[in-house]
């Protein structure tokens, strides 16, 4: 496994189309941006388990416990994005 280190606003690339965006830092937990084609699937490793078990996804299977849940919502690119 690589571990990386990165601050609030940095990010990280794979493969030069799939971008880690650290977007926030509280405490313990870390919030993530993911930008991806929209042909790669992107979950938690929870939704991802219960897909791969072939559970039906419903509203609890989505929201994490701090109420925060998986978005599709579009973020604007990384300024360090590699084009």
């Amino acid at each position: 496994m690589l571990v990386l280190s990165r601050k609030k606003d940095e990010s990280i690339v794979i493969n030069n189309d799939i971008t880690i965006v650290v977007v926030e830092i509280r405490g313990d937990k870390v919030r993530l941006g993911v930008e991806a084609p929209k042909e790669v699937p992107v979950h938690r490793r929870e939704v991802f388990e219960a897909i791969a078990r072939g559970e039906p996804l419903d509203a609890g299977t989505l929201s994490a416990p701090d109420g925060e849940g998986e978005s599709s919502e579009p973020r604007p690119p990384a300024t360090d994005a590699i084009p």
